[in-house]
């Protein structure tokens, strides 16, 4: 791989972790917004706007979730978010400035879903469970590639 096909596989990876960061801390916002709501009667206009039956197994199991959501449970969903999104934000930033501490992260951090992944696949066959394994699959080795490039490289000068 040369010098820009790096840069562009690292680039790449960027923009993945930072649509990440983006997607969760939005998801955050939104649950900052359901403060102070009524849960249990909001759960129930969603099924009901969606033509669900409440007494069925998966809508029953939506509304029982959110009516068990509290002020305090959300602000904390909300904390994690940010937190995740923060973690990603710095991801993406080190990607664009080649740090290594970063394609690290990102090859460790991609890892560790494969076998949440697969697992899925297993249970279950879906495009959102397929596209989620290959995105994964490319960063990992996409940053195993790098690294080993760098690897060479150091190796070959020193």
């Amino acid at each position: 791989m040369t010098s820009s096909g790096l840069r562009k596989s690292l680039d790449v990876v960027a923009a993945i972790e930072a649509a990440k960061g983006t997607l969760v801390l939005l998801a955050g916002f939104g649950l900052l917004g359901l403060l102070h709501r009524d849960l249990h009667a909001l759960s129930g206009e969603i099924v009901a706007h969606l033509h669900m039956d409440p007494a069925r197994k998966y809508p029953h199991i939506f509304i029982d979730l959110m009516s068990s959501l509290n002020d305090h449970k959300l602000w904390l969903m909300a904390g994690m978010a940010l937190l995740y999104s923060t973690i990603r934000f710095v991801e993406a930033y080190g990607l664009w400035k080649q740090k290594t501490w970063a394609e690290w992260l990102a090859l460790v951090g991609g890892c560790i879903y494969l076998p949440a992944e697969i697992y899925e696949i297993a249970r279950k066959i879906t495009v959102i469970h397929v596209g989620a394994l290959v995105v994964n699959l490319v960063v990992v080795l996409l940053m195993a590639k790098v690294l080993l490039q760098k690897r060479r490289k150091k190796q070959a000068q020193g």
